[in-house]
């Protein structure tokens, strides 16, 4: 409601003496400057190149003061007036060119483009009614000479004329970024965008992050629909490389300032370790105010920005300093030939009605135009835009000012072509009498196509547009308050992927705090030997790092995974690299493969001895006792098992990995066999001592053998059937140690593993079985009870043996059954033999007849 109010009180106001004595129309407004050249047909220009302040006044007293009272400072923008040079210019060439209008000169009439509806609507009407007091539907000239408005550096700005503007049907061609919701053809039929699609900008700008690593970003941008969409498409492209947002923020664009508002995005910015953020807005320079206010949130920041943003150095404000090495992406441009010379022709001495131009001069030369006005010292007739150090102007044409000069271009050329179809029923080109209706120019403004001087082709077809192509410039300040851009790369969205995006790193100044490329991360990079882990409900750039698992290693800096070693090497402790494994097995070389193999033989020979006792005093009563022959065969058996034992020291081979477990499993059985025939004979040479018994027939026999033999025939046929299905052979194990490659006897087949163990464990076990029984037989002829003690023993050695084998790996699996076997076959040895052999070599009385006659249970 204020703004209309304060948009009728400017209405209102009186007018100033005009440039035209006797011209009514002829007039100026005290707050909307212009600047007018008149020609057959007049184009006007919108321009954002003063922006005003209001003083904070309740709204009923705005109506008790002047206009100029309520005014509280106002900033010239001279980066802006690029736009209107290169309007000038497009407009004295075409005039100049002979086969472009011919006979038909245009001019033009520029505005000041405010950042309010009202103020916007009031320089529309003034352009509308020919300079004339702002009266709707009211011209002061005969014949209207407006055609064609250029303008919209903001989407705001074109809606808001383009309100006003359709109702007359006059086309608005805008310079300002490419919005796609100006190009719906409903909705805003009359506005026409030279802009290029900047929908390949988001894409262009995750490309500087990725190759720099910026994985944690700050975004900022001005609170509008166009900003909006930019957004959305930016973060949707950071999503997909994984490219976290550290915090949003949205900066009003209007003149009234919400300090709570603001307080908060100096906190954000504050508070966030992100440094770098990627700034979005129009020519709207409230962005860049809101920024110098506080100069120390600028610090210790990487900005990203597009060029429509003004970031270019303000007069007065020493903080800009604080931008040295932001990155800009700026639509790609040509060359316009002559642009440069006539910069060097422009002086406000020639053209003195151009309030903007001697505005800019005054402010980029630090001089006033009069003697006594102003603080600074007269202006120079014979200075030149040449001599102005860059921080104000560059001698170059920027994007910008590049569309504006294809803007006015693409009017002249559906002039002409207008024109052109006319030509038969006009024949006077007098400008009074033209007849032009700006809305006849939609239909040749709709297909315009065109190569401008640069030789770069302008289409217009049907509202197309192509998308664009950025180089990137590097902002850098100097000590003497000069600036300038440099380009350190490119991004060409039609190229191959892969060759889109190019950068020299080493042409970019980076910001003073920085000195080199910093990494902008949530986390800090994970350092090798660690990998990524993310934190549940956070960004993906936001995580922990996490050792590497056993047997994996991270060599890189910020690894999402961590990758294994090869099957021969292992990784070192602080993995981050492998190592070779070293080869292991149970040698004899070393100390348990040596112990091992004495003992063995030790006790082979210990075994061998006790044989040769036996066999020495085979005739004595002991010796004879429970069946010499069987005592004599395990003996043997034992002796071999001992020697067995050595198959399983030494390096794998084939032939020691077929004959370990085979040996070992024969070799048990022929000695548990004999015991079992032996605890077998003491309870038949008992039975046989009983009347009538016919056990007798049995005592003395080859049964014993024979059951011997037909044991060990089922243990050698399981073993055989073990070696023609399944048999065992060497293999390494690259697993169950992280350090070494076990080599080792794969059994080929565990089934038959275990079945030749089992075999023997019932052997075992009726061993054990049948001795208990027996234990309690007269002593003299019975060693039931060392046989029971003796397979107590076995069955315990190899009850542990089971659990221990399944949870030892490595060279001491091999270790824990030859120890089982060798403890398993001493405790045989020992239990059965050792008391023999003492009554044989110690107490010899003891072994014979006669003591045992008279001592029946000794």
């Amino acid at each position: 409601m204020f703004f209309q109010l304060y948009f009728f009180m400017l209405l209102q106001l009186p007018l100033s003496v005009g440039r035209e004595e006797g011209t009514p129309c002829h007039v100026e407004r005290i707050f909307n400057p212009t600047y007018y050249r008149d020609g057959d047909l007049v184009v006007g220009g919108f321009f954002p190149l003063l922006l005003y302040k209001l003083n904070k006044l309740p709204y009923w007293k705005m109506f008790w003061f002047h206009p100029k009272d309520i005014i509280k400072h106002h900033q010239w923008h001279p980066k802006h007036y690029y736009q209107v040079l290169a309007m000038m210019f497009a407009v004295e060439e075409i005039n100049r060119n002979t086969k472009l209008l011919p006979n038909i000169t245009l001019g033009f009439h520029i505005f000041n483009a405010y950042h309010n509806d009202e103020r916007t609507l009031e320089s529309a009407l003034v352009w509308l009614s020919g300079q004339g007091p702002t009266i709707p539907n009211y011209s002061c000239e005969k014949q209207s000479k407006s055609i064609v408005v250029i303008g919209g550096a903001t989407s705001e700005l074109t809606v808001s004329m383009g309100t006003l503007l359709e109702l007359y049907r006059i086309p608005q061609v805008t310079y300002g970024l490419f919005d796609p919701l100006l190009n719906d053809p409903v909705q805003f039929p009359s506005v026409y965008q030279m802009a290029s699609k900047d929908t390949s900008l988001p894409l262009a700008m995750v490309r500087l992050m990725l190759h720099f690593k910026w994985t944690w970003v700050g975004l900022v941008a001005s609170d509008d629909s166009r900003s909006e969409k930019f957004l959305r498409d930016l973060q949707e492209e950071m999503v997909r490389n994984d490219v976290c947002v550290a915090f949003i923020h949205k900066i009003f664009t209007g003149l009234t300032e919400d300090e709570c508002h603001h307080s908060d995005f100096l906190k954000k910015l504050w508070y966030s370790i992100a440094r770098v953020i990627v700034i979005y807005g129009n020519t709207d320079t409230l962005l860049t105010l809101r920024f110098i206010e506080v100069p120390h949130t600028l610090l210790y920041r990487m900005w990203i920005t597009s060029s429509h943003w003004d970031i270019a150095k303000k007069p007065g404000y020493i903080y800009f300093d604080n931008f040295h090495g932001a990155l800009i992406f700026a639509d790609q441009t040509s060359k316009i030939p002559g642009f440069k010379h006539f910069l060097k022709t422009i002086n406000p001495a020639k053209d003195p009605e151009n309030i903007f131009l001697q505005n800019f001069w005054n402010s980029a030369f630090g001089c006033t135009s009069t003697i006594g006005k102003g603080d600074g010292a007269v202006c120079s007739p014979n200075a030149s835009l040449d001599t102005l150090r860059l921080t104000y102007l560059d001698m170059t044409m920027s994007d910008q000012s590049y569309t504006v000069y294809s803007a006015v271009y693409a009017v002249a050329w559906a002039l002409h072509e207008m024109f052109l179809v006319r030509s038969e029923m006009q024949s006077n080109s007098n400008g009074n009498n033209l007849g032009i209706y700006p809305w006849k120019i939609h239909s040749f403004l709709k297909n315009i196509q065109f190569n401008n001087s640069a030789g770069n082709l302008v289409v217009l077809a049907e509202k197309k547009n192509s998308v664009a192509n950025y180089d990137i410039l590097n902002y850098v300040t100097f000590g003497n308050d000069t600036e300038v851009l440099v380009k350190v790369g490119e991004f060409i969205s039609e190229a191959p992927l892969g060759q889109e995006f190019i950068i020299q790193q080493k042409a970019i100044v980076w910001p003073r705090t920085w000195g080199e490329p910093l990494p902008s991360r949530c986390h800090k990079v994970c350092s090798p030997g660690f990998h990524i882990k993310v934190q549940e409900g956070k960004p993906v750039c936001c995580f922990d790092c996490a050792p590497c698992p056993q047997g994996q290693i991270s060599n890189q800096t910020g690894k999402d995974q961590c990758m294994k070693c090869p099957e021969d090497q292992y990784p070192n402790r602080e993995r981050i690299h492998c190592l070779p494994k070293r080869v292991a097995f149970l040698a004899y070389e070393e100390t348990l493969g040596m112990a091992l193999a004495s003992i063995a033989a030790s006790f082979s020979l210990l075994t061998a001895l006790v044989l040769w006792v036996f066999v020495k005093h085979r005739d004595t009563p002991i010796v004879k006792a429970n069946n010499r022959d069987l005592s004599y065969i395990l003996l043997l058996s034992l002796s071999l098992c001992f020697l067995c034992s050595l198959f399983f020291i030494g390096r794998p081979t084939t032939t020691n990995c077929l004959l370990r477990q085979t040996t070992f499993g024969v070799m048990f059985t022929v000695a548990v066999s004999s015991i079992l025939a032996k605890t077998i004979t003491v309870v038949l040479a008992f039975r046989a001592t009983r009347p009538g018994s016919r056990s007798r027939r049995w005592v003395g026999s080859r049964a014993p053998i024979y059951l011997v033999v037909f044991c060990t025939i089922i243990q050698v046929s399981l073993c055989i059937m073990w070696l023609f299905l399944s048999p065992p052979f060497p293999d390494a194990d690259t697993h169950s140690d992280p350090e070494h490659i076990i080599l080792e006897c794969n059994e080929g087949s565990l089934i038959a593993f275990y079945s030749v163990l089992g075999y023997i464990a019932f052997l075992a076990l009726g061993s054990f079985t049948v001795a208990f029984l027996a234990r309690n037989l007269p002593d003299t002829f019975n060693e039931a009870k060392f046989i029971t003690f003796s397979m107590l023993v076995f069955c315990s050695v190899w009850i542990s043996f089971l659990p221990t084998y399944q949870s030892t790996k490595g060279k001491m699996m091999v270790a824990v059954e030859v120890f089982s076997i060798l403890s398993s076959s001493a405790g045989l040895l020992g239990c059965i033999f050792i008391p023999k052999c003492y009554v044989i070599l110690v107490q010899p009385q003891k072994n014979t007849k006669k003591f045992l006659k008279n001592n029946p249970n000794s």
